[in-house]
């Protein structure tokens, strides 16, 4: 297994180079690895090299730039880390993070411990800058505890928090099938994360959540139903070829991870056949049913995502259109999420989408979420920045968050997000009502039954709207209608901020990740940066006439 040392300090990482070299050179599954890495110069860690826990093990090498050694170093150097990744990867890895002053020998006498001492073999070893002033470096390494092994993932922590360079701890557990296992704490030091922008003592108190835009990726195979697996009621179970055709379309999604090119499908006839005749009778609808942010941004989408009868558009041209627009992005995948998955990733203002197209036999008519119901429902609205930045507070709530919480954060979505109901001035300057919810804005039957009178209609209360059963595969008995779109997201706002949470946290945009606040460091960079802010809108005011 190949070991890739990613540099961030010329201090720490410079003068022990040679030493840690030799340190994993002691274990043989290092040997040839170490060699790889020593032919080559290190980089600080970026998107494009970062070895992830996800990476397959025959696929880690040793990172090289275009200062490195002359070809024939680089071409032994290759030939090394090749040799030293031949073996299939161990069915199961354990992520560990510990941070550590910098200082002659700090990081080698950690290494040593690990490779020597201990015998582990390593997979990755990442370094980065801490976010606090105690310490000066955070490092995350993966290593495989072969069945039977003497020593035990807490036992490794135990020996590593005897290492005298060693500050902090941290222990995550990562197997297989891409399930992602906290390992149980005995001490207030694990944590369920192996984020660099987390370094705490005291986030063992709530449930695993991503902490970085890579760790979506632990999400990829983790649905509640999978896209190519039709139950037997569904329009399409009997039908191999669109069997086969979504198995395909769903391995885009199976096999995407973070900082790769949106995967694009080559949409067949039938599919957009199929598509043109949802788009053409849910287009007529909009002008008297949908929302006035829905009818203003719909237009945008056609003019610069490709938004036609005739064709579907692709997840990267409208990913980009978001970004742009209020900085969400579209991901794929393969089917159903668990809510808790879904709305932790809208946190970091994702949102997850399906490619496939709905049965043909029945356009207008669709079991579960397709490509008509993300496009045509869903992705209007996450271009207006006040929808966008209700989300995203949703989803920040949901981190961390009690199963009871996440289980009202979910209905309350499903009372707003997929079937809200908005009061509306027609153009005559009588009441109306319209809707702003996917669910029915990508349902030609439900939109026209939610408007119609006939069922329950109740003043939007989030509280209550949150406790209130539905049901999934019928029309709804009860919408709830809020004063207006902008009324409704300040009442979500303020319910989620009513919610106890474990701990307070904000979404960094720059590094794409939550960072806790839980010192007074994090907290006074935080303060800093919203000085800034306001010293900014201050001097805009003062420019006005």
């Amino acid at each position: 297994m190949a070991l890739s040392v990613l540099r961030n300090s010329t201090s720490l990482l410079g003068r022990a180079a040679v030493s840690v070299l030799a340190t994993a050179a002691r274990t043989p599954a290092n040997a040839a690895a170490a060699l790889a890495v020593g032919a080559a110069r290190h980089v600080p860690a970026t998107r494009a090299n970062l070895t992830t826990a996800s990476t397959p093990a025959h696929q880690v090498a040793a990172t090289q730039v275009a200062d490195a050694p002359l070809p024939g170093a680089q071409a032994a150097a290759a030939a090394a880390a090749h040799a030293a990744v031949a073996r299939p990867p161990s069915p199961a890895l354990t992520t560990l993070q510990f941070s550590i002053q910098d200082g002659v020998g700090a990081l080698t006498s950690v290494l040593g411990v690990l490779c020597s001492d201990l015998g582990i073999s390593l997979n990755r070893i990442e370094s980065r800058p801490s976010k606090t002033r105690d310490w000066d470096y955070d490092f995350f390494v993966d290593f495989a505890l072969p069945p039977g092994a003497d020593q035990t993932a807490e036992s490794i922590v135990a020996k590593l928090r005897a290492v005298s360079h060693v500050r902090h701890v941290m222990l995550v557990s990562t197997t297989d099938s891409g399930e992602l296992h906290v390992a149980p704490s005995t001490t207030t030091e694990a944590v369920a994360s192996a984020s660099p922008t987390v370094n705490t003592a005291d986030t063992a108190t709530g449930p695993w959540f991503p902490r970085k835009m890579s760790d979506l990726d632990v999400f990829a195979e983790r649905v509640l139903s999978y896209g190519a697996e039709l139950d037997a009621d569904h329009p399409g179970f009997t039908d191999k070829d669109y069997r086969a055709r979504r198995e395909l379309i769903t391995k885009n999604a199976k096999e995407y991870r973070t900082g790769m090119p949106l995967p694009s499908v080559n949409y067949t006839p039938d599919e957009v056949k199929t598509w043109g005749l949802v788009y053409d009778k849910l287009t007529a609808m909009y002008t008297n049913s949908a929302c006035r942010e829905h009818r203003y941004i719909f237009p945008l989408l056609e003019a610069n995502c490709g938004y036609a009868r005739d064709n579907v558009p692709q997840q990267a041209d409208i990913s980009r259109f978001l970004k742009e627009c209020t900085g969400f992005t579209l991901r794929p995948v393969m089917g159903l999420l668990s809510s808790r998955d879904f709305l932790n990733a809208l946190a970091f203002r994702v949102f997850y989408a399906t490619q496939y197209v709905r049965h043909p036999s029945m356009p207008f008519y669709t079991p579960e979420p397709d490509i008509c119901h993300e496009l045509l429902g869903h992705v209007p609205l996450f271009a207006d920045p006040d929808f966008a930045d209700f989300s995203h507070t949703v989803g920040l709530a949901s981190l961390g968050a009690s199963d009871e919480e996440v289980k009202k954060l979910a209905t309350l979505y499903w009372f707003t997000v997929e079937f809200g109901l908005c009061k509306e001035k027609n153009p005559d300057g009588t009441d109306g009502l319209k809707a702003y919810g996917a669910g029915l804005l990508s349902s030609t039957g439900e939109l026209e039954y939610a408007l119609s009178g006939k069922p329950e209609l109740r003043p939007f209360d989030p509280a209550k709207a949150a406790v209130t059963p539905y049901p999934i595969t019928e029309y709804q008995p009860v919408y709830y209608v809020a004063e207006s779109f902008r009324t409704m997201k300040e009442q979500v706002v303020e319910y989620a901020a009513s919610l106890k949470r474990p701990y307070a946290m904000r979404y960094n945009s720059a590094t794409e990740a939550i960072e806790i606040l839980d010192s007074k460091e994090k907290i006074s960079r935080y303060a800093q940066g919203i000085q800034a802010q306001v010293h900014t809108l201050m001097d805009a005011l003062d420019r006005l006439p």
